[in-house]
């Protein structure tokens, strides 16, 4: 009884200390952030200049046209919901098709992709 008494008296004891104690765990580390969110983001634009820098260096050498930030995020804004939505078909179809193989060994008719998503809708 005295050792557990012993064990629970000193949890107890941790857990007062820690919730009563003043400051934090890092206050009592000193530790300080290295960076600021505003060096952070001043640190991505730098980032971003070098690699087109270098991408650009690599194009001119190529003979191909220059790269600017305004052409790339164009691109990438034209690129992003074609591949979202080419992969959404391609999800849809291999569990389409797992699903008909089990319905098919099942002796049930197949399901059609209109089916399949108006069942995920909630309209089946």
């Amino acid at each position: 009884m005295i050792i557990l008494g012993g064990t629970v008296g000193l949890f107890i004891a941790l857990v007062l200390l820690g919730l009563f104690y003043p400051g934090t765990g890092a206050d009592q580390l000193h530790w300080r952030p290295t960076r600021t969110a505003e060096q952070e983001a001043q640190d991505d634009v730098d980032d971003l200049d070098q690699m087109l820098e270098a991408a650009n260096r690599r194009r001119r050498a190529r003979g191909q046209e220059e790269l600017t930030e305004h052409s790339v995020r164009s691109s990438l804004a034209q690129e992003a919901p074609r591949d979202d939505e080419e992969l959404l078909e391609e999800e849809v179809a291999q569990v389409l098709e797992r699903r008909n193989a089990k319905r098919r060994a099942r002796g049930e008719p197949e399901q059609t992709v209109a089916e399949y998503l108006a069942e995920l809708r909630g309209g089946a």
